[in-house]
């Protein structure tokens, strides 16, 4: 089975990086007419170095030049490897020192360090800049790696530094491919007859021939027309490849350096991150002050932001701290993703770190702080439950926690699941809720309910919305899902009361209720409202409205409309006279019913307008016709 590896570059302008890829490849990677004409590395150049074994090393050449590290950055960010490039005639300069910060801040983990141009000194000062470069790469990723001396003139020690390179890439973690699919672009060009093509290395996921793709952050849709890696025709791309993607009716002026191809719907664009920084021990402005503007690098991106440091005002050369990023424009990025930041002027690397969080939630600074230990130091699992509990009462998908952290997801699949069934999490309407906001929303509607009834002794309970409002903008469907677990509440229709709830009536309310129910059954079909009876039992609208709802409830009152109730046995009456009509004639009219009722136009038509709603009786025109079945 084929491996993919990505090797880069990494050194001072002229110690003969490109030199070096054309000898161990054949290619030469400055592509571009002025580079041809000044000798020199301008923009990121790319070869292949493939193995008999299906081993196969996408070399990234990047730009030696102090002015040109914004190219260089635009290739450092995919790279499982690094050649660090040191002239054995000049030994360590400028840009060998920034390129190694660079590489380490972005946690390169493997590298050799090649010495160029070995033909040009003897032996001994061969040893001379091995030992110079041991005290060079000390404490970084490159301490102990091996020293190749090497002449790409001459092709001394091109098939040692071959084996070497072989040796490592064995030893590369491959890239995940059950994450989300994402291609940061590294160039953009045309080609007659095939149109817009972009090239990247593929950092995670995987992508075929005819899938829909999403060029981020510009959210341009698109269908992949054509896939190449390496200079062959693919079918399906793979994480750790170089890539190169036809996409189907897209400008070339529509994508540029820095945008990410990924599947739609899948990653977030945002203004704002939280990160890790770590300011360089030799950082050329010293302290990073907190508000300061930086140019920001991640992936093949750059773009400008301000710097908010959390709890302090300063970082220290040397130090590390939490901060927030404001950007000017909107980037696609993912927690776990390393950066580089440079001065905003004169441009020079003054430190990086890592993407903590590419949604952060409003909380309160101790409580970031802490999330952000976790999300720095946490395990996967822990850091899941954070993102999960700042989403509150709105939860998150599986699907958006795999758009937010670079992590497999079966991974998060297993996570997830394990969480849920420690009840740590809690699984409702799709999307996943932290137990403490559940258990909060629990210990609130109970409270709330409690309230309402200790008020309210005399009503069967609270009405959803009434409830709901105490919940505001807690989606409709979650809100129901979430009451129908609780199991100390009773949801009868629309109403809602705790289950230890019953309407408990003194002496004197159950007097009120006969006297209520005497007044009704004496005005039989002609029944006084609810304002007018409140007057003849001597008690307020309010409290005759309470105990109506009572004896309706408990169905010794039929409730006709809001102001209207009759007893149950003078409904019963009415069934029984209007069964007895429509079983002689088909229709009635309003004046037939009030006959039967021996009542007024006044209350027949309220009476009627009860029968249609409750599908009784149907009005056709200006009669009635029986719905109900007579037998």
């Amino acid at each position: 089975m084929d491996r993919y590896v990505i090797l880069g570059t990494a050194g001072h302008i002229d110690h003969g990086k490109s030199a070096l890829v054309k000898a161990l490849t054949g290619t030469d990677p400055d592509r571009l007419k002025e580079e041809k004409e000044r000798g020199i590395t301008i923009d990121l150049g790319f070869a292949d170095l493939t193995y008999p074994d299906g081993l196969k090393v996408g070399i990234v050449d990047v730009p030696g030049h102090e002015k040109l590290i914004r190219n260089m950055l635009a290739g450092a960010g995919g790279i499982d490897i690094v050649l660090m490039v040191i002239a054995a005639d000049e030994g360590i300069m400028p840009q060998s020192r920034e390129h190694l910060d660079i590489c380490n801040l972005l946690r390169v983990k493997q590298g050799i360090v090649v010495l160029t141009k070995s033909d040009l000194v003897d032996r001994e000062w061969i040893e001379l800049v091995k030992g110079e470069i041991a005290n060079f790469v000390k404490g970084t990723f490159l301490e102990g790696a091996e020293v190749v001396p090497v002449s790409s003139k001459t092709g001394e020690n091109i098939p040692v530094l071959k084996e070497r390179i072989r040796t490592l890439a064995r030893d590369v973690k491959p890239k995940s491919e059950s994450g989300i699919f994402r291609l940061p672009v590294d160039r953009v060009f045309t080609l007659r007859g095939f149109g817009t093509v972009v090239t990247g290395t593929a950092v995670s996921g995987k992508i075929s021939l005819d899938n829909t793709v999403e060029i981020l952050p510009g959210g341009i849709r698109t269908k992949v027309r054509g896939l190449q890696s390496h200079g062959r025709d693919i079918q399906t791309a793979y994480a750790g490849q170089r890539v190169a993607i036809n996409l189907q009716g897209v400008a070339k002026e529509d994508i540029h350096r820095g945008d990410v191809v990924a599947v739609p719907e899948t990653l977030r664009t945002t203004s704002f991150i939280d990160a890790e920084v770590e300011i360089l021990r030799d950082s050329p402005i010293g302290k990073l002050r907190s508000r300061s503007l930086v140019h920001f690098h991640t992936g093949t991106s750059e773009l400008t932001g301000r710097v908010i440091l959390y709890g302090k005002d300063e970082v220290k050369p040397g130090e590390k701290a939490f901060c927030q990023y404001r950007f000017t424009e909107p980037i696609t990025v993912m927690a776990g993703d390393r950066y580089i930041i440079r001065r905003f002027s004169p441009l020079m690397t003054i430190g990086g770190g890592e993407i903590l969080d590419v949604s952060p939630a409003r909380r309160k600074r101790e409580e970031r702080m802490k999330d952000l230990e976790i999300l720095e130091q946490g395990s996967l699992r822990e850091k899941i439950s954070v993102k999960v509990l700042q989403s509150g009462l709105n939860g998150v998908t599986v699907e958006d926690i795999a758009g937010w952290i670079r992590e497999d997801i079966p991974a998060l699949q297993s996570q997830t699941d394990r969480l849920v069934n420690e009840a740590r999490l809690v699984r409702c309407e799709g999307r996943l809720f932290h137990r403490g906001p559940v258990d909060e929303f629990f210990k609130t509607a109970q409270e709330t309910l409690r309230a309402f009834h200790t008020t309210n002794p005399l009503q069967p309970g609270m009405t959803k919305e009434a409830i709901r409002a105490v919940f505001r903008g807690v989606d409709h469907r979650v809100f129901e899902a979430l009451l129908g677990q609780m199991k100390d509440i009773a949801v009868e229709r629309d109403i809602v009361r705790l289950k230890e709830f019953t309407i408990a009536l003194s002496e004197d309310k159950k007097a009120l209720k006969d006297r209520i129910l005497a007044v009704l059954e004496q005005s039989e079909f002609q029944p006084p409202s609810k304002d007018e009876l409140a007057k003849v039992v001597s008690v307020s609208p309010r409290e005759a409205g309470e105990l109506l709802k009572i004896m309706a409830a408990e169905k010794s009152l039929v409730r006709i409309n809001d102001s209207l109730y009759i007893p149950a046995g003078s409904y019963a009456r009415m069934m029984d006279g209007l069964k007895s009509f429509f079983s002689a004639k088909g229709e009635m009219t309003v004046g037939e019913f009030r006959d039967i009722l021996k009542t007024s136009r006044k209350y027949a038509l309220p009476f009627l307008e009860h029968l249609d709603s409750n599908r009784i009786t149907l009005r056709v025109g200006e009669v009635r016709k029986f719905l109900k079945k007579t037998t």
